[in-house]
């Protein structure tokens, strides 16, 4: 696939590459994670998948700068598309994992919850949810996302402070799983992706539909 995504076939891991800058949630990002999701549904036999950024970046979320001065109309449905991105990941029939090589910051922070498991690069780069220091309040289906993949207390702490979460600090909340150094993060993810590629799909998404029931109703409908 051409575009801000490419997918490296590593035996049954699919390795989905975001390389587009700092990696925003923008329309060829969001058309292109669209097409990839449907290409990996098609794909037959065990597979999993692994998530990763480029450079600095494992994402720095939405682009809400290019709203500015748009109808409120635009806003809403630019925000139904991203929850429609998250849905597709959280609810995917097979075993994802995010290699979170650099910054995850609010709605990049969110695409990593959206995956079974994260390891973080633990020498550059930070977890954040920082909307309350921007100024606006969560998405109906961003707000349900957070609360469905994190502990209480970290979900709470995350979005009323806005904290910057080091790896090892992530992983002490229950926000990752490991902190690793950059060159082992990608490898560390392949390896944990190919020991999870045989589950079977439909008892896999079946259940994810079930654990995450709440939270994809809410994606799933309009702002």
């Amino acid at each position: 696939m051409s575009g801000p995504l490419r997918v490296e076939a590593v035996g049954p891991v699919r390795v989905v590459h975001w390389d587009d800058g700092e990696n925003r949630f923008q329309g060829e990002s969001m058309a292109a994670w669209h097409v990839v999701l449907d290409e990996l549904e098609a794909v037959d036999g065990p597979l999993a998948v692994v998530a990763v950024g480029t450079g600095k970046f494992f994402s720095n979320g939405l682009d809400l700068d290019a709203f500015a001065g748009r109808p409120s109309e635009d806003l809403l449905a630019y925000i139904d598309d991203v929850h429609a991105v998250f849905a597709r990941v959280l609810a995917l029939p097979l075993p994802t994992v995010a290699a979170v090589n650099g910054h995850a910051f609010a709605g990049g922070g969110m695409l990593a919850l959206c995956c079974d498991h994260r390891i973080m690069r633990s020498d550059r780069g930070y977890f954040c949810l920082p909307e309350v220091d921007l100024g606006v309040t969560f998405a109906p289906g961003m707000l349900a996302l957070i609360q469905a993949t994190l502990p209480t207390p970290t979900a709470r702490e995350a979005m009323h402070t806005g904290r910057r979460y080091t790896a090892e600090e992530a992983v002490a909340a229950g926000i990752a799983h490991v902190a690793l150094p950059e060159a082992e993060v990608l490898p560390a993810a392949v390896v944990v992706a190919a020991e999870r590629a045989g589950k079977g799909r439909g008892v896999l998404g079946g259940l994810k539909e079930q654990t995450f029931a709440d939270a994809l109703a809410v994606l799933r409908g309009r702002s």
